[in-house]
Order: structure tokens, then C-alpha cells, then sequence
């Protein structure tokens, strides 16, 4: 499947344009292009780099996938690895879209391997800022990452509330030692491992768009790019803080746990400590040898009431430690 779009400096001019055009694209200087592959097959791409050149290592990683996020510069286009990811808040899960991107001159040729990644807001990025398309290529490049790093602040938004409400059920007292707590934070670990395998190598990746010394960005693009590049920074940060936040999460309820069960414990001792009284009592006075109110009725009566004082005062000292 393969949708197109052909700008210039007012309006887009096309759409769904013939792959047998892109060559009188790639030579206009008016107008700017973005082709957009979903699930291309090696011949289709094959034909792309015959058209534009492409390097056939970049046309490889394009093809294959898998690839970690970069940036690769050749003499007359850019190959970029990039990932977009969405955060699923009933299953807990971080999906993530590989895009290889190409930018030429003057126009972005994107492949992806199926539509679950939206183009919509892309699309909608880039007339969004009008004021920008004298900046051509650059700027369909820019609105592309734009939307990319934007899914990075809604999914580490998303894991900061899950860690909210996790926190919050951590401390329940009606949930102790919730397995459902336990899954949850070692989903939310995987998550945000995911998220920082993802997020951190964008920053080579922007860093270089920002140097004034590429030929293929507009100079006017530098400050919008630079904004990117911050941005990722300070998802790369809040990764790493929500990272290090449910690894003290997840000790927390480990201590939490242990405290409860030393509770437990105690009160177990405590009430086995009482019922001791009276078996030590009823013991003393089984044996076959006269004691204070042998075969008397007060002596029964005698180690029924120290019976109860004992049981009664060890209640009182356990209640008082809070032991039970």
C-alpha cells in the first residue's frame, strides 16, 4: 500500500500521486513530496532507490527492520530509524512502530511494516504550521519526529499515572500482598526499559538534524529541531526517574510485605504466649502431690483466677507494645 502527498509553498498541491512521477519530483523546485510505503515488498523499494538513489544498506534496514534507532548520512539523502510507541493502559503494554524514513532534497519517503501507526496527526502537523512549508522537506521531516517524540510524552505521562496508582494500591491495606500489585510493577519495569531502549538513542538521532552544517536541512528548521531534541531529553530524564521510582516501588513492597508478616508473627506469639498461661497453670496443678488448696474448692478456684490475671496482664502488655 502506498499513499502520497505533493507540497509547495502555499497549499498541498496532491495527493496519491504514481510511483512513475516521483523522478519528476525528485528534480522540482517548487514542490516537495512524501510518499508513505506500508509493507513493501524488496522489488518495490528496489525500484525507489533506483529512482532516488538510495544507498542499498539503507534500503536493506528498510526492508528487514529491527533496526535500533539512527541516523545514517550519505552524499545526497539521510536514512533514519525511528520508533513510535503507544502506551495500552487495560493491558499494560508499551507498543512500539518502526518508521524508516528517507529524506532527499526535497521530499520524505517513509516505510513502515503495517498501518498501526496513525498518519493522521502527521498529516495534520504539517498544515498546522503553513508557516513553515517555505522549509520544505525539513519541514515534513520535522512535523514526522514532532508527532514521534509527542507519543513519547503521552506514554511516559500514561506510566507516571499507572506508577500513581500503583503507589497508592502499595500502600492498601485492604490489598497486602496483591500478586496483581507484583505483575503490575514488573509490567510497568518492562514498560519503561522498553521506553528508554527506544527513546534514548533519538537523541543521536535529532542531534545531528540541529548542526547548521547539513546540507539537506533548512537552516530555518534548526530551532524547531532543537526543540525535538530537547524534548526527547527530557523523556529520556523522565524515563529514567520512573525507572529508578518503580525499582523503589518494588522494594518497597518487599519491605512492606516483611513488616506485615513480622506483625503477623508477633500477634501469632503473642496470642500463643496467653493461651501458655493456662497450660502451664492447669499443668502445675495436675500433679500427683498436695499443693495450696489440694482437693479444696478455693484451690480450684485459686488457679482459675491466676489463670485469668495472667492471660489478662499479658493481653494488657502485648496490647500496650502494639504487638497485638
Amino acid at each position: 500500500m502506498m499513499q502520497s502527498r505533493v507540497f509547495s509553498a502555499t497549499e498541498e498541491t496532491r495527493r496519491d500521486v504514481p510511483l512513475d512521477q516521483l523522478s519528476g519530483l525528485a528534480t522540482s523546485e517548487t514542490e516537495w513530496y512524501w510518499f508513505d510505503f506500508v509493507a513493501p515488498s524488496r522489488s518495490d523499494l528496489d525500484i525507489l532507490g533506483s529512482v532516488l538513489g538510495f544507498n542499498p544498506l539503507a534500503l536493506d534496514d528498510a526492508f528487514s527492520g529491527r533496526q535500533r534507532a539512527k541516523i545514517e548520512h550519505y552524499d545526497d539523502h539521510v536514512f533514519i530509524n525511528a520508533y513510535a510507541v503507544t502506551f495500552e493502559a487495560e493491558s499494560g503494554d508499551l507498543m512500539s512502530d518502526e518508521i524508516a524514513i528517507f529524506l532527499t532534497r526535497n521530499g520524505v519517503i517513509t516505510v513502515r511494516d503495517d498501518e498501526h501507526f496513525d498518519m493522521k496527526p502527521v498529516l495534520a502537523r504539517w498544515g498546522e504550521s503553513r508557516d513553515l512549508a517555505l522549509a520544505g522537506a525539513s519541514h515534513l521531516l520535522w512535523g514526522l519526529l514532532d508527532v514521534i517524540v509527542d507519543g513519547y510524552f503521552t506514554a511516559v505521562e500514561s506510566l507516571d499515572v499507572e506508577m500513581e496508582t500503583l503507589e497508592e494500591e502499595i500502600f492498601d491495606e485492604a490489598k497486602p500482598g496483591d500478586i496483581q500489585v507484583q505483575r503490575r510493577s514488573y509490567g510497568l519495569r518492562k514498560s519503561l526499559v522498553l521506553l528508554r531502549r527506544l527513546t534514548v538513542p533519538m537523541r543521536e538521532v535529532v542531534n545531528p538534524l540541529i548542526r547548521h552544517d547539513m546540507n539537506l536541512i533548512n537552516p530555518r528548521m534548526v530551532p524547531y529541531f532543537q526543540d525535538i531534541y530537547d524534548h526527547v531529553i527530557r523523556v529520556s530524564d523522565w524515563t529514567e526517574s520512573l525507572r529508578d521510582l518503580v525499582t523503589t516501588l518494588l522494594e518497597t513492597n518487599l519491605t512492606i510485605q516483611g513488616n506485615r508478616m513480622n506483625l503477623i508473627m508477633k500477634k501469632v506469639t503473642s496470642w500463643a504466649a496467653i493461651i501458655a498461661v493456662p497450660t502451664a497453670v492447669t499443668g502445675f496443678y495436675g500433679q500427683n502431690i498436695p499443693y495450696p488448696g489440694f482437693m479444696q474448692d478455693w484451690g480450684a478456684w485459686l488457679s482459675f483466677g491466676v489463670m485469668v490475671a495472667a492471660s489478662l496482664g499479658l493481653y494488657g502488655v502485648f496490647k500496650w507494645r502494639n504487638w497485638l
